[in-house]
């Protein structure tokens, strides 16, 4: 066996201390990654007006980025941050108030068992519920600290996106190992993609609220600006949806005697609602990309469970990103077997 080079030696110890120190960094600001891919959306979503202002209405790069990052909280940040605030506050007056809460909702599952002769929940489930409620109340608070940093890094992040981004997607298409071609062909991709989740379910999500509070309204719900609010962000999450929203304030309809109203919002639920996130979906996915169902589901899941609430927008975006750098390899580097298949498929079957 001949003796490894000097040179290659180098090289790969280079590699191990840079993967170590990739390692090490990650680990230590992975809580920030949800902030740095928020920084990325924005950036995606305020690129273009950048770019106008700046050439078109010969604004400095600095002032139609303090404009633009001000108009994005305005418009995008703040109306967010006072719905979880409304949320919030209403979760931490459940929880700072749980004895009462468990009190009435105890006599309110009495009632039921006794009506019906079956068994909901013993007492010691019910102690127990209470000490989980007591143990979630310092990481509510919490949460909201982490919150608040999260969106003073991202606006950092963004600045310098903003005021370096034509360097940064020029040294990209530079050093990204692809053809030039398919470097465009993934960042046009990635372009909607940003664009069709960061604009398509919120929007889905309001109009479903705003749908949902209507009936809640006309109903006579307790509250409808709070169930408006739940409804809105459930819509958000993959299978249950709007369902988590109307369907526990039906249940809670239900317990308290009022079956007529708690069964008209059930139908309502189903088929207004249900109706309004599908067609909603359709419109919308014409307008910004046509991105699969399955691809949503999935992705959402998955970007949930990796990156928090940010992950309902870059989950279905990583998961379409893997299949179109599948399609990009055959095309880069396996071009034949790829014509052999589309001639394949193009021949008429027997």
């Amino acid at each position: 066996m001949g003796q490894v080079s000097n040179f290659t030696i180098r090289q790969v110890s280079f590699y191990v201390v840079l993967i170590a120190l990739g390692i090490l960094l990650f680990k230590e600001l992975y809580a920030y990654v949800p902030a740095a891919l928020g920084a990325i959306t924005f950036y995606v979503l305020l690129r273009n007006s950048h770019k106008a202002l700046v050439e078109k209405r010969k604004w400095s790069p600095q002032y139609s980025t303090i404009v633009l990052m001000l108009l994005s909280f305005l418009v995008i940040v703040l109306p967010i941050g006072l719905l979880i605030t409304l949320l919030s506050s209403k979760v931490e007056y459940a929880i700072t108030n749980s004895n009462e809460a468990l009190n009435a909702l105890s006599a309110v599952i009495n009632d039921i068992e006794l009506r019906y002769k079956v068994e909901l929940i013993t007492d010691e489930n019910l102690k127990n519920l209470a000490n989980n409620i007591a143990q979630w109340l310092p990481n509510v608070l919490n949460a909201t600290f982490h919150s608040l940093l999260a969106i003073v890094i991202l606006y950092f992040i963004l600045y310098y996106l903003l005021m370096e981004g034509k360097e940064l997607e020029y040294w990209l298409l530079n050093h990204i190992p692809l053809q030039h071609q398919n470097i465009q062909r993934v960042g046009a991709e990635f372009n909607t993609l940003v664009i069709s989740n960061a604009l398509g379910i919120p929007l889905t999500a309001l109009i479903q609220g705003v749908v949902a509070f209507i009936g809640y309204w006309v109903l006579g719900v307790s509250d409808p600006w709070f169930w408006f609010v739940v409804t809105t962000f459930a819509a958000m999450l993959p299978l249950v949806g709007s369902a988590l929203g109307y369907v526990p304030l039906a249940a809670i309809l239900f317990a308290t005697g009022k079956t007529t109203h708690a069964w008209i919002l059930l139908v309502y639920g189903v088929v207004v609602i249900g109706s309004v996130d599908n067609l909603a979906r359709m419109f919308l996915q014409k307008k910004m990309g046509n991105i699969h169902p399955l691809i949503t589901v999935l992705g959402v899941i998955a970007g949930i469970q990796l990156f928090g609430f940010v992950g309902l927008i870059f989950g279905p975006i990583l998961i379409a990103i893997f299949i179109l750098l599948i399609r990009i390899y055959f095309n880069e580097f396996v071009p034949e077997k790829q014509n052999q298949i589309l001639q394949d498929s193009s021949k008429p079957t027997e």
